[in-house]
């Protein structure tokens, strides 16, 4: 294999990896909510209360708490994300790559207490975002017979915040500020074959952790009818993860993506949204919309990513001591397509973006329900369903035939989701 072939496939697989480190969990990289609560009706939580777990989704809906309430729990995710390599006429087919990180566990715990009729205080811990890809388990050697291979990547992304929010109540209207800090952590390995030599050569600078510092405020409008209007802002935090992205992309620097290593700033994006809620009798109907501004957030506007306008509806059957929930959540992919600008740039970034940055996830179906064992304590559970959506982008640059490329002609990626929420709430 001549040695432009080789860095044409090196600078399209190695800008893979660095974005594999930003993957998916539901809309973009964040759940589509925190809270078995929210989880079962959809993601729905900006208008309609959900007690302490109201804490992340709109602060100012922990004013509906009556005394003290805490849950704790988490959620088990369980992403499966498939992607085929493919060629032109006359080159070999492509192993298809099935990530090994197929499971994660995200804890949660929240608080509410209502100091008085007007003053509300809450705390909260959950994880957020991230997720990663293992490749480690590859039978066959990158670049060998003529297979691209996948590098043996092994990457982790994982993101929480803790926050303690204020709330204020006056007659009908709430209004809340909560501080947030967030930790991140980030670690990105793989190995790069060596053509001088035959062999791979590890890259990778170790676990990076940081910390980054936003916020978030809400209000909500009770018309004492069984409507509720409620609106929430969310600022962006930004991360730097030392050497991480700038390891990752150094072996690369002059071929023709990048002219210097990335930066290793990773910025979660800022969001804004607006909600309602009815209720009557027993029943309970929600919408949220909501705007996440991936295209304004440093890193990710770099991969191309676009603003989501996520839709979530939600509606719950309570029953004395038990309730059910149903839901359906869609954001469209903040993965797209990008547009060939020469160098073979728009083919790279559809290639790292399908193979190692696969935040297609679109549509999700929601399932949950309460049993209060007792007025103090109870348990809440809910099942989220991502079926799969497949994305097929061009990798025109790399189409032609070694040497001048590498055969392959397009990237296709198939991404679908599930997990389940479990939460015990204890009021006193």
């Amino acid at each position: 294999m001549k040695k432009n072939t080789f860095t044409k496939i090196g600078t399209g697989i190695a800008l893979s990896l660095v974005a594999t480190t930003m993957l998916h969990a539901t809309n973009g990289d964040t759940l589509i909510a925190v809270g078995a609560k929210a989880r079962g009706m959809g993601g729905t939580g900006i208008a309609v209360s959900h007690g302490a777990e109201s804490t992340i989704s709109n602060p100012a809906m922990i004013t509906t708490v009556e005394g003290t309430e805490i849950s704790f729990g988490g959620t088990i995710f369980m992403p499966t994300i498939e992607t085929s390599l493919n060629t032109v006429t006359g080159m070999p087919p492509q192993p298809s790559l099935t990530s090994d990180a197929d499971i994660n566990m995200i804890p949660e715990v929240s608080l509410a207490h209502k100091i008085n009729d007007n003053w509300y205080i809450g705390v909260g811990m959950w994880g957020t975002a991230g997720m990663g890809t293992d490749y480690s388990k590859a039978q066959h050697t990158p670049f060998t017979n003529g297979q691209y291979g996948n590098l043996n990547m092994v990457t982790n992304l994982q993101l929480m915040q803790f926050a303690i929010p204020v709330a204020y109540k006056t007659n009908n209207l709430s209004v809340a500020f909560a501080p947030i800090l967030q930790y991140g952590n980030l670690d990105i390995n793989y190995k790069m074959p060596n053509s001088a030599t035959g062999t791979s050569d590890t890259i990778g600078a170790g676990l990076a952790q940081d910390f980054g510092f936003g916020w978030s405020t809400g209000l909500s409008y009770d018309f004492k009818n069984g409507l509720v209007l409620g609106a929430v802002y969310k600022s962006s935090i930004k991360m730097n993860y030392s050497g991480q992205l700038s390891t990752a992309t150094s072996p690369f620097v002059g071929m023709g993506i990048f002219p210097a290593p990335m930066s290793d700033t990773l910025e979660q994006p800022a969001e804004y949204g607006a909600g309602l809620s009815y209720t009557t009798g027993q029943h309970t109907i929600a919408f949220d919309y909501k705007k996440i501004k991936w295209s304004s957030a440093k890193g990710y506007k770099d991969f191309g990513w676009k603003d989501q306008n996520v839709y979530a509806l939600g509606y719950q059957f309570s029953q004395d001591n038990w309730a059910l929930r149903l839901g359906y959540n869609h954001g469209s992919s903040a993965v797209v397509e990008q547009q060939e600008t020469g160098n073979g740039v728009g083919s790279a970034l559809n290639f790292f973006n399908l193979l190692g940055f696969p935040a297609t996830a679109e549509n999700h179906y929601t399932i949950g329900g309460t049993y209060e064992f007792s007025s103090q304590f109870s348990l809440d559970l809910a099942y989220v369903y991502s079926p799969s959506n497949k994305e097929t982008f061009t990798t025109a640059a790399f189409a032609a035939t070694p040497p001048a490329g590498f055969g392959v002609n397009s990237i296709t990626t198939d991404h679908k989701e599930s997990s389940l929420s479990f939460q015990l709430t204890y009021k006193f």
